[in-house]
């Protein structure tokens, strides 16, 4: 992957979110409308996700794009 990097932090970021809303994975993605298979591969840095992912994420988590998108990327080791 190219921004591996990048990748690794937004999935950490959207875990955070995800379990600070109280959510588990399979309610992200009932909420979502995505596959729970596919919460568990971007937390895990195994998928890139798309626009379309992103806006059903930001549509199930109930928070602006922009909010979901504002994440620190982690320093790579």
């Amino acid at each position: 992957m190219k921004h591996e990097a990048r990748i690794k932090s937004f999935g950490q970021h959207l875990k955070k979110i995800r379990a600070e809303k109280g959510m588990s994975q399979q309610e992200l993605a009932d909420r979502a409308n995505i596959a729970k298979q596919t919460i568990y591969r971007i937390e895990n840095a195994q998928f890139a996700v798309t626009l379309d992912v992103l806006l059903a994420l930001s549509e199930g988590l109930e928070m602006p794009l922009k909010d979901l998108m504002d994440f620190p990327i982690l320093p790579t080791t």
